[in-house]
Protein backbone atom coordinates (compact mmCIF):
# COMPACT_ATOMS: atom_id res chain seq x y z
CA UNK A 1 0.00 0.00 0.00
CA UNK A 2 1.29 3.53 -1.12
CA UNK A 3 1.85 5.70 1.83
CA UNK A 4 0.24 8.94 1.37
CA UNK A 5 1.81 12.33 1.18
CA UNK A 6 2.02 14.69 4.29
CA UNK A 7 -0.47 17.47 3.10
CA UNK A 8 -2.91 20.22 4.22
CA UNK A 9 -6.55 19.63 3.74
CA UNK A 10 -9.47 22.35 4.13
CA UNK A 11 -13.09 22.24 3.34
CA UNK A 12 -15.21 24.91 2.07
CA UNK A 13 -18.25 23.54 3.75
CA UNK A 14 -18.99 20.07 5.70
CA UNK A 15 -19.19 17.07 3.76
CA UNK A 16 -17.70 17.50 0.38
CA UNK A 17 -18.46 15.83 -2.40
CA UNK A 18 -16.15 17.82 -4.53
CA UNK A 19 -11.69 17.73 -4.59
CA UNK A 20 -9.37 19.96 -5.47
CA UNK A 21 -5.65 18.74 -5.52
CA UNK A 22 -3.11 21.65 -5.85
CA UNK A 23 0.51 20.50 -6.06
CA UNK A 24 2.83 23.62 -5.22
CA UNK A 25 5.85 24.57 -6.85
CA UNK A 26 9.86 23.77 -6.39
CA UNK A 27 11.26 24.95 -3.02
CA UNK A 28 7.95 25.63 -1.28
CA UNK A 29 5.36 23.00 0.39
CA UNK A 30 1.36 22.54 0.46
CA UNK A 31 1.23 26.12 3.00
CA UNK A 32 2.00 27.94 -0.46
CA UNK A 33 -1.41 27.91 -1.95
CA UNK A 34 -4.00 27.14 1.07
CA UNK A 35 -4.05 30.99 2.19
CA UNK A 36 -5.69 31.43 -1.70
CA UNK A 37 -8.62 28.97 -0.27
CA UNK A 38 -10.96 31.89 1.49
CA UNK A 39 -10.07 34.83 -1.71
CA UNK A 40 -11.82 31.96 -4.02
CA UNK A 41 -15.71 33.31 -4.79
CA UNK A 42 -17.05 29.68 -4.90
CA UNK A 43 -20.80 30.57 -4.79
CA UNK A 44 -22.53 27.64 -6.62
CA UNK A 45 -19.77 24.77 -5.96
CA UNK A 46 -20.79 21.72 -3.72
CA UNK A 47 -18.84 21.53 -0.55
CA UNK A 48 -14.94 21.04 -1.79
CA UNK A 49 -12.07 19.59 -0.09
CA UNK A 50 -8.95 21.50 -0.87
CA UNK A 51 -5.57 18.82 -0.64
CA UNK A 52 -1.96 20.59 -0.56
CA UNK A 53 0.92 18.05 -0.52
CA UNK A 54 3.89 18.31 0.54
CA UNK A 55 6.61 17.11 -2.12
CA UNK A 56 9.63 15.39 -0.68
CA UNK A 57 12.87 17.11 -0.54
CA UNK A 58 15.50 15.86 -2.65
CA UNK A 59 18.60 17.14 -3.78
CA UNK A 60 18.15 19.70 -6.61
CA UNK A 61 20.66 20.03 -9.76
CA UNK A 62 20.12 22.92 -11.04
CA UNK A 63 20.39 24.48 -7.83
CA UNK A 64 24.00 23.06 -7.10
CA UNK A 65 22.73 19.61 -5.29
CA UNK A 66 20.49 21.73 -2.48
CA UNK A 67 17.96 19.69 -0.87
CA UNK A 68 14.75 21.13 -1.20
CA UNK A 69 11.19 20.47 -1.85
CA UNK A 70 10.90 18.86 -5.10
CA UNK A 71 8.41 16.99 -7.47
CA UNK A 72 11.24 15.66 -9.37
CA UNK A 73 15.20 16.95 -10.26
CA UNK A 74 15.81 19.29 -12.27
CA UNK A 75 18.51 18.64 -14.51
CA UNK A 76 19.25 22.15 -16.46
CA UNK A 77 17.58 25.78 -17.57
CA UNK A 78 16.40 23.37 -20.82
CA UNK A 79 13.50 22.68 -19.29
CA UNK A 80 12.41 20.41 -22.33
CA UNK A 81 16.06 18.88 -23.25
CA UNK A 82 17.03 16.50 -20.00
CA UNK A 83 13.85 15.70 -17.91
CA UNK A 84 14.51 13.44 -14.96
CA UNK A 85 11.70 10.87 -16.34
CA UNK A 86 12.77 8.49 -13.12
CA UNK A 87 11.32 11.37 -10.84
CA UNK A 88 8.27 12.44 -12.49
CA UNK A 89 7.06 8.91 -12.76
CA UNK A 90 7.63 8.81 -8.66
CA UNK A 91 5.97 11.14 -7.99
CA UNK A 92 2.66 10.64 -10.45
CA UNK A 93 2.58 7.59 -8.65
CA UNK A 94 2.24 9.21 -5.18
CA UNK A 95 -0.03 12.11 -6.56
CA UNK A 96 -2.04 9.08 -8.01
CA UNK A 97 -2.39 7.72 -4.47
CA UNK A 98 -3.61 10.85 -3.73
CA UNK A 99 -6.77 10.89 -6.16
CA UNK A 100 -7.34 7.26 -5.48
CA UNK A 101 -7.39 8.30 -1.17
CA UNK A 102 -10.10 11.17 -2.42
CA UNK A 103 -12.31 8.44 -4.28
CA UNK A 104 -12.02 5.73 -1.34
CA UNK A 105 -13.54 9.09 0.82
CA UNK A 106 -16.72 9.15 -1.79
CA UNK A 107 -15.46 11.72 -4.02
CA UNK A 108 -16.46 10.54 -7.66
CA UNK A 109 -13.38 11.16 -10.39
CA UNK A 110 -15.56 13.33 -11.95
CA UNK A 111 -15.63 15.68 -9.18
CA UNK A 112 -11.98 16.06 -8.93
CA UNK A 113 -9.75 19.16 -9.65
CA UNK A 114 -6.59 18.25 -10.13
CA UNK A 115 -4.06 21.77 -9.96
CA UNK A 116 -0.43 22.68 -9.79
CA UNK A 117 2.14 25.72 -9.80
CA UNK A 118 5.27 25.99 -11.75
CA UNK A 119 6.58 22.03 -10.96
CA UNK A 120 3.65 20.94 -9.70
CA UNK A 121 1.43 22.21 -12.71
CA UNK A 122 3.94 19.96 -14.55
CA UNK A 123 2.89 16.86 -12.47
CA UNK A 124 -1.32 18.04 -12.78
CA UNK A 125 -0.84 17.74 -16.41
CA UNK A 126 1.57 14.91 -16.20
CA UNK A 127 -0.89 12.60 -13.92
CA UNK A 128 -4.05 14.34 -14.88
CA UNK A 129 -4.01 13.72 -18.68
CA UNK A 130 -3.03 9.88 -18.26
CA UNK A 131 -5.23 9.00 -15.44
CA UNK A 132 -7.86 6.47 -16.31
CA UNK A 133 -10.96 8.30 -15.06
CA UNK A 134 -12.51 11.34 -16.26
CA UNK A 135 -11.41 14.22 -14.07
CA UNK A 136 -13.58 17.63 -13.24
CA UNK A 137 -10.34 19.72 -14.54
CA UNK A 138 -7.22 20.45 -14.56
CA UNK A 139 -5.55 23.42 -13.68
CA UNK A 140 -1.84 24.23 -14.60
CA UNK A 141 -0.36 27.95 -13.24
CA UNK A 142 2.99 29.22 -14.45
CA UNK A 143 4.00 25.73 -15.64
CA UNK A 144 5.11 23.76 -18.63
CA UNK A 145 4.02 20.18 -20.08
CA UNK A 146 6.85 17.84 -19.02
CA UNK A 147 7.53 14.51 -20.92
CA UNK A 148 5.42 15.91 -23.90
CA UNK A 149 7.08 13.48 -25.91
CA UNK A 150 5.37 10.54 -24.48
CA UNK A 151 1.99 12.15 -24.50
CA UNK A 152 0.45 10.79 -27.38
CA UNK A 153 0.81 7.47 -26.65
CA UNK A 154 0.29 7.08 -22.89
CA UNK A 155 -2.67 9.62 -22.66
CA UNK A 156 -6.09 8.65 -21.43
CA UNK A 157 -9.22 8.72 -23.80
CA UNK A 158 -11.47 9.29 -20.51
CA UNK A 159 -10.08 12.62 -19.98
CA UNK A 160 -9.28 14.03 -23.88
CA UNK A 161 -12.58 16.60 -23.24
CA UNK A 162 -11.37 17.40 -19.78
CA UNK A 163 -11.61 20.99 -19.67
CA UNK A 164 -7.85 22.92 -18.93
CA UNK A 165 -7.29 26.12 -16.88
CA UNK A 166 -3.56 27.19 -18.46
CA UNK A 167 -2.49 31.00 -16.85
CA UNK A 168 1.05 32.10 -17.11
CA UNK A 169 2.99 35.10 -16.22
CA UNK A 170 3.95 37.74 -19.27
CA UNK A 171 7.05 38.30 -17.24
CA UNK A 172 8.03 34.94 -15.87
CA UNK A 173 11.76 34.53 -15.23
CA UNK A 174 11.52 31.20 -14.07
CA UNK A 175 9.18 29.38 -16.67
CA UNK A 176 9.60 31.54 -19.72
CA UNK A 177 6.05 31.95 -21.30
CA UNK A 178 7.73 30.84 -24.49
CA UNK A 179 7.76 27.60 -22.65
CA UNK A 180 4.06 27.05 -21.28
CA UNK A 181 3.19 28.67 -25.05
CA UNK A 182 5.12 25.99 -26.69
CA UNK A 183 3.06 23.35 -24.17
CA UNK A 184 -0.38 24.77 -25.14
CA UNK A 185 0.22 24.38 -28.65
CA UNK A 186 1.43 20.94 -27.97
CA UNK A 187 -1.89 20.16 -25.49
CA UNK A 188 -4.27 22.21 -28.72
CA UNK A 189 -2.61 19.96 -31.33
CA UNK A 190 -3.78 16.66 -29.43
CA UNK A 191 -7.33 18.19 -29.12
CA UNK A 192 -7.61 19.02 -25.65
CA UNK A 193 -9.80 21.97 -24.38
CA UNK A 194 -7.31 24.62 -23.22
CA UNK A 195 -8.60 27.75 -21.82
CA UNK A 196 -5.55 30.12 -22.29
CA UNK A 197 -4.79 32.89 -19.57
CA UNK A 198 -1.79 34.96 -19.69
CA UNK A 199 -1.31 37.85 -16.58
CA UNK A 200 1.35 41.13 -16.72
CA UNK A 201 3.29 39.36 -13.56
CA UNK A 202 6.46 37.63 -13.17
CA UNK A 203 6.96 33.35 -11.61
CA UNK A 204 3.48 34.33 -9.37
CA UNK A 205 -0.12 34.78 -9.18
CA UNK A 206 -2.30 37.98 -10.26
CA UNK A 207 -5.29 38.88 -8.28
CA UNK A 208 -7.48 38.84 -11.91
CA UNK A 209 -6.17 34.96 -11.75
CA UNK A 210 -7.49 34.29 -8.65
CA UNK A 211 -10.87 35.46 -10.22
CA UNK A 212 -10.35 33.76 -12.78
CA UNK A 213 -9.28 30.49 -11.23
CA UNK A 214 -12.48 30.76 -9.16
CA UNK A 215 -14.45 31.18 -12.30
CA UNK A 216 -13.05 27.72 -13.63
CA UNK A 217 -14.26 26.27 -10.52
CA UNK A 218 -17.21 27.22 -10.52
CA UNK A 219 -17.97 25.81 -13.96
CA UNK A 220 -17.00 22.18 -13.89
CA UNK A 221 -17.63 21.63 -10.17
CA UNK A 222 -21.06 23.35 -9.95
CA UNK A 223 -22.61 20.30 -11.56
CA UNK A 224 -21.73 18.50 -8.65
CA UNK A 225 -23.81 20.04 -6.65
Amino acid sequence: MTTLLPRIELESAPHPIAAVIWLHGLGADGNDFAAIVPELDLQGCPPIRFVFPHAPSMPVTLNGGYVMPAWYDILGTDLAKREDAAGIHHSARAIEALIAHEVERGIAPGAIVLAGFSQGCAMALQVGLRHGARLAGLMALSGYLPLAGTLAAERSAANAATPIFMAHGLADPVVPIARAEASRQALLDLGYAVQWHSYPMPHSVHPQEIADISRFLRSVLGAAA
